[in-house]
C-alpha cells in the first residue's frame, strides 16, 4: 500500500494542508491494517482434552464456558481419554488417581492400594457437592448452551469402539485431528490439557 503517506515531508516547507493530508493517509493506512486482521474483535480459544480423569474433566471445561461467556469462540477437541469426558455414562463415573499426584494428601504407597482411587474420587466428589461446583454433566450442559463447539476425535471414537449415540446431545463427532490442527492455527489461544 502506497500513498503520500509514505513520502517523507520536510517540516520545515511542509504546509499545514500537507501534514493534515499526511495524517488522514496514515489514519486511513491503520484503519485498512486493522480491518485486514480483525476478524470482527472476536477471540478464539481451541483446547485439546487428552485426559479423561475427574481432575482432567474440569480444566477444559471451565476454561471453554468462561471464555464462551466472554464471546469468544470456542472449541474443544477430546481424543483418546479426553472422550470419556463427552461420554453420557462414563463421564458420569471419572475417576480421581491418587497415584503420581503430588498434591494429593496421602503418600504413593497408600495411594496405590486398589480402592484408593475409590477413595479419592468420593472425597473429591464430596468436596464439589459440598462447595456447590458444578458437575461434569452441568459444565457440558452449560459449555453447550453457550456455543462451545465440544468435539469427539473420529479416529478415537473408532479406536475405543464408541457409538455417537452414546455422546451428549451437541457433541460434534466426525471430526479428524486436520480439522482441529486447522482450528488451533487460527485461534487467539491454543491449549492443551
Amino acid at each position: 500500500m502506497s500513498s503520500d503517506a509514505d513520502a517523507p515531508v520536510d517540516a520545515g516547507s511542509a504546509s499545514v494542508e500537507d501534514l493534515r493530508a499526511q495524517v488522514q493517509a496514515l489514519q486511513e493506512e491503520v484503519s485498512d491494517l486493522r480491518e485486514a486482521t480483525d476478524d470482527d474483535g472476536q477471540k478464539s480459544m481451541t483446547i485439546i482434552a487428552t485426559k479423561g480423569t475427574l481432575d482432567m474433566a474440569y480444566p477444559p471445561l471451565i476454561l471453554a464456558s468462561t471464555a464462551a461467556a466472554f464471546g469468544w469462540d470456542v472449541v474443544v477437541f477430546h481424543t483418546f481419554w479426553g472422550l470419556d469426558i463427552l461420554h453420557e455414562e462414563k463421564s458420569k463415573n471419572l475417576k480421581l488417581s491418587a497415584v503420581g499426584n503430588p498434591s494429593m494428601p496421602m503418600p504413593n504407597a497408600v495411594a496405590a492400594l486398589p480402592f484408593m482411587d475409590n477413595v479419592a474420587t468420593s472425597m473429591m466428589e464430596q468436596k464439589i457437592k459440598e462447595n456447590g461446583t458444578a458437575t461434569v454433566e452441568e459444565l457440558i450442559e452449560t459449555s453447550l448452551d453457550m456455543g462451545v463447539d465440544l468435539q469427539a476425535c473420529q479416529m478415537t471414537i473408532e479406536l475405543m469402539g464408541y457409538d455417537e449415540a452414546e455422546f451428549y446431545d451437541g457433541v460434534t463427532t466426525g471430526v479428524g485431528a486436520a480439522t482441529a490442527l486447522q482450528h488451533m492455527a487460527d485461534a487467539d489461544v491454543q491449549l492443551m490439557i
